[in-house]
């Protein structure tokens, strides 16, 4: 995030409280330190960024209470909720963010949530600086945020899972092992790249355009939609994954 930042023009002056200074040399207009009591002491947020792992949440955050002042919070901790924050860090405005990995390059996929106390100008400020990442897209409900996850936030791990599955098909079919895993990332890359390219045209009508009836893809189609198929995995999967989110959140 702060390379798509830093890359635009939006990083401002950045002060990154981090254990490891190991990213400091890529960023060398922003401040780096180990810990919240090296913070410059004229140092006063108009933003404050919250990208931690969940486990260490309780911990880290209440140090910063009295170093933060009234900022708001953009948050991308997994799992924590906008009244976690707010419990941790004193009330204030808090906008979640749930991006997924592809927002390295810029082509990621970001659901967002605030509560009422964030006005219009944090919300456009928020879009101003999620933009560079990818789509973002605002919930209207925080109760929607488990399934976010559960959809973009983990869906790249299922696009990988479907190129494995492809290649694997390949091979038992004869294909050689290298020769399919290449045949299949590009399949899903120049797949994604004609959907993108035609937004207006529906994922089902894309797929129909690929098959023709009776044809060899229809044939596979009648394997992977039938009962019990992709679809009804999928649903599973989802309930899983929001099941053990909901765990995770306490």
């Amino acid at each position: 995030m702060l390379a798509a930042w830093s890359e635009h023009g939006l990083a401002g002056t950045t002060v990154v409280v981090q254990p490891s200074r190991s990213a400091a040399s890529r960023f060398p207009d922003a401040t780096f330190v180990t810990g919240v009591d090296a913070i410059p002491g004229g140092f006063t947020p108009d933003l404050v960024v919250v990208a931690i792992k969940p486990q260490l949440f309780e911990a880290t955050l209440p140090a910063f209470r009295t170093r933060i002042g009234d900022a708001p919070v953009l948050s991308v901790a997994a799992g924590k909720r906008i009244a976690d924050h707010q419990r941790l860090l004193g009330p204030r405005p808090v906008v979640r963010a749930l991006p997924n990995t592809p927002v390295a390059i810029g082509q990621g996929a970001i659901g967002c949530f605030a509560d009422a106390t964030a006005d219009a100008a944090l919300r456009a400020r928020i879009d101003a600086l999620l933009a560079p990442l990818g789509l973002v897209e605002w919930l209207p409900d925080e109760s929607l945020a488990d399934a976010v996850t559960a959809l973009s936030g983990s869906g790249p791990a299922y696009v990988f899972l479907l190129i494995e599955a492809l290649a694997q098909a390949g091979i038992s079919q004869g294909l050689p092992e290298e020769l399919a895993m290449r045949l299949a990332r590009q399949t899903i890359v120049g797949s994604a790249a004609l959907a993108a390219s035609e937004p207006e045209t529906s994922a089902a009508q894309l797929r129909a355009n690929v098959t023709s009836k009776g044809g060899v893809t229809a044939a596979a189609l009648g394997v992977l939609m039938a009962e019990g198929g992709i679809f009804d995995r999928f649903r599973d999967a989802f309930a899983a994954n929001v099941a053990r989110a909901r765990e995770l959140a306490g």
